[in-house]
């Protein structure tokens, strides 16, 4: 996980990231990584519109939001 994490923070891509709290709760979010701190990481999230720090241990699936583009006829 932690190596998907770091490759999304080097191409600034936005993540779909499934994730555990600490109380159990899992919650699914968008988020632009903007900072990584050994086994935590900042982001910003999407659901809670907000910078949130998150650990890399709790990231259950990270996976790169791909947009595609359109070809204009």
């Amino acid at each position: 996980m932690k190596a998907q994490i770091l490759k999304a923070f080097k191409y600034q891509q936005l993540v779909d990231m499934m994730y555990i709290a600490n109380d159990g709760d899992i919650s699914k979010r968008r988020i632009k990584i903007l900072k990584v701190n050994g086994e935590t990481f900042q982001a910003y999230c999407f659901l809670r519109k907000e910078k949130r720090t998150f650990k890399m241990e709790n990231v259950l699936s990270a996976i790169p939001v791909i947009t595609k583009e359109r070809m204009i006829v």
